[in-house]
């Protein structure tokens, strides 16, 4: 579990992490529990990402609609196993690591799964139409994120939501403006201590 706003860990009196209440956790190309281990193994057979800056990991996450588990029965089961088919399909060949949470941030309560990979493909892969350069489907190399690929990756996600009669968004318009994690983060602190402060404003009448 995390702190409302700062996503600092909560610590039981011991000091050890509280996890989630619920949460499933998945292994693709690897054992789940031991994914660090195992990612730090194949960095050194390989001598990559060995040097301090270097892209060792891509996190990416699946969040679906909060109206899909009342009007559409979507389970946290359902949403994890529609993840891990995304992921073998475009993370093939990579060690990657599937967390599904079916409480959303900020208490939004949109199930979503985090797919955590790590940078470095681990075994030979067959050629995907949404590959550019040749050594993208081998092992040893490392994954980018290209306009190509993105792309892809947002229309494999509407198929998806669409096959199995989910909610879905127009990923065919680009956003005005792409932001980092961080700054969305302080977008929503921001907008939470607004929210807060208008509050108050009403409450004076």
């Amino acid at each position: 579990k995390c702190e409302e706003g700062t996503h600092k860990p909560i610590r039981d009196e011991a000091g050890r992490m509280i996890p989630r209440d619920f949460y499933i956790q998945d292994g693709l190309n690897c054992d789940p529990l031991t994914f660090d281990a195992e990612c730090a193994e194949l960095n050194t057979a390989f001598r990559k990402n060995q040097r301090k800056g270097e892209i060792m990991a891509h996190h990416y996450i699946i969040s679906f609609d909060p109206r899909d588990v009342e009007d559409h029965g979507l389970t946290p089961q359902k949403a994890h196993e529609l993840a891990r088919e995304f992921a073998e399909y475009f993370f093939a060949g990579y060690q990657a690591l599937i967390v599904t949470h079916a409480d959303g941030n900020n208490g939004s309560g949109n199930i979503h799964t985090h797919i955590v990979i790590n940078s470095l493909r681990k075994e030979n892969v067959a050629w995907q139409s949404f590959m550019e350069k040749g050594r993208d489907c081998l092992a040893g190399y490392k994954h980018h994120l290209t306009d190509k690929l993105l792309h892809r990756m947002l229309e494999s996600l509407q198929e998806l939501c669409e096959r199995e009669h989910l909610y879905t968004v127009d990923v065919s318009q680009p956003t005005e403006k792409n932001v980092s994690d961080r700054e969305y983060r302080a977008q929503q602190r921001g907008q939470r201590e607004r929210d807060v402060q208008n509050a108050r404003v009403r409450a004076d009448g």
